[in-house]
């Protein structure tokens, strides 16, 4: 496992934002990077250097440097380290004492994942491509807490783990990115959408049979609007989540609504986790808890199980707290080249237990609907 260790202060990245806009008509899409708030940017801190290292903590390190209180594991795209930044700013301002120097490090790990970019995810198979190797450092106590984007977590966690945490959610909504027209109804029959994702590409196919969809679209976010600059394809869809936690969101096209694009699973949410055994780690998480989130994505993710959802199948669901307090879920599956898409919704009590019930019947229903052999075709 290689492993890399910054400083709490470091930032992934530093570009002067814009707001949300369409900008069709634009002759490129910033791919270079991102920004954080200047106000919470650790790139206006001056707490220490960048350390990198094959071992989470070098022995000589260990020698000048005071040892971490808390080493936040994660994956080293810059929206993976946005969200580790994020979880770094919660856990300081919930803990003042944290701000001390060398209280809190980020450990950059590589996942499979992240090693294996030729093939489309769907080839590599298995589960926890983006988390596996996170996981392994956290029970081997090479770093406390495991900070994931929730869509990529498996529905079952390893052993000797939990996690009792998700911050707050951000939109569930996919964007539409392309350089020559403002939606994807705009597009020219033969268009060529890049994107890595099933779900995407099985909605987008059954409303828009006539685009085309490059499958093995991947990469973070700023190489695969490279990609888009470089004409590879004429449009690509992102989850907008990711745009707005790197400050990106200048580059948005239009954003597809709940109907156009339902969001996959816990799309919009990050899950913090650490050991069982560890109660101050699960305390202090415990404090930055949203629970609306938390039941949201429970239910979604109760639902995934029971299909045994992975990134071989075209799974779509989406929880949210409606005006009256209840809860509305939205789930669909799809035969993966988009000719058949069964779609259902449930509505009841915003708690934990409704919402699991609700989750685990609606993918009840779907299978049955479904029948053997509906997601090979």
């Amino acid at each position: 496992m290689e492993t890399a260790i910054a400083s709490a202060s470091q930032a992934p990245c530093g570009l002067k934002t814009r707001p949300l806009c369409s900008n069709f008509t634009a002759a490129s899409v910033s791919a270079l990077g991102c920004s954080l708030p200047a106000s919470k940017s650790p790139a206006f801190t001056r707490r220490g250097r960048v350390l990198v290292t094959r071992a989470s903590v070098s022995v000589e390190e260990k020698t000048r440097t005071k040892t971490a209180v808390i080493r936040i594991g994660t994956r080293g795209s810059p929206l993976a380290l946005a969200q580790a930044y994020e979880t770094r700013d919660k856990l300081i301002e919930s803990h003042p004492e944290l701000a001390e120097e060398g209280a809190i490090q980020i450990v950059i790990i590589k996942t499979t994942g992240d090693k294996i970019l030729s093939q489309p995810l769907a080839d590599i198979g298995g589960k926890g491509l983006f988390t596996k190797e996170i996981d392994e450092a956290l029970i081997n106590s090479e770093i406390d807490i495991a900070v994931h984007s929730m869509k990529d977590v498996p529905t079952y966690l390893p052993d000797k783990t939990i996690l009792p945490c998700n911050l707050p959610r951000e939109d569930v909504r996919d964007a539409f990115i392309c350089l020559t027209a403002a939606s994807l109804a705009e597009l020219p029959a033969g268009s060529t959408v890049g994107t890595a994702s099933l779900r995407r590409k099985s909605q987008l196919l059954n409303r828009y049979p006539s685009l085309k969809v490059l499958e093995n679209f991947r990469g973070n976010v700023q190489t695969r609007l490279r990609k888009l600059n470089e004409g590879v394809v004429q449009a690509t869809l992102l989850a907008l989540a990711g745009l707005k936690r790197l400050n990106m969101t200048e580059n948005v096209t239009s954003v597809l609504s709940i109907d156009d694009m339902l969001p996959a699973v816990a799309q919009g949410a990050i899950g913090i986790a650490c050991r069982s055994d560890d109660e101050k780690m699960a305390s202090y998480l415990a404090s930055l808890n949203h629970e609306d989130t938390r039941l949201a994505v429970s239910c979604e993710r109760a639902f995934l199980e029971k299909l045994e959802g992975s990134c071989r199948t075209p799974i779509a669901g989406y929880a949210r707290r409606d005006a009256d307090g209840n809860c509305i879920f939205k789930a669909l599956v799809a035969s993966p080249d988009g000719t058949q898409v069964l779609e259902t919704s449930r509505e009841g009590p915003y708690a934990y237990d409704d919402m699991i019930k609700m989750g685990v019947d609606a993918g009840e229903e779907l299978l049955a609907r479904a029948g053997p052999g509906f997601f090979n075709r």
